[in-house]
């Protein structure tokens, strides 16, 4: 049983990114997504990182609810 927890440092961690707030941060507003672009196919993910969101949302894994929260921060005005 996987006992990793579900947020948003983590999903960095898993991506392989800085996961730091600031690191998160920083990564939002330097990636937003333009209204028509799905999660899965921005310009900022490597090939891993996109398999590895892709995979988590067409089997609603447990990191679904929290790529969508980011999907919903890459998006939002700030």
């Amino acid at each position: 049983m996987d006992t990793t927890s579900n947020d948003l440092s983590h999903l960095f961690m898993q991506l392989g990114l800085p996961h730091d707030q600031v690191g998160i941060d920083d990564f939002v507003m330097q990636n937003k997504l333009a209204k028509h672009t799905l999660i899965t196919d921005a310009d900022c993910w490597n090939p891993g990182q996109k398999a590895f969101l892709k995979e988590a949302l067409r089997e609603d894994a447990q990191w679904s609810e929290v790529i969508d929260q980011l999907d919903v921060m890459m998006r939002a005005e700030m």
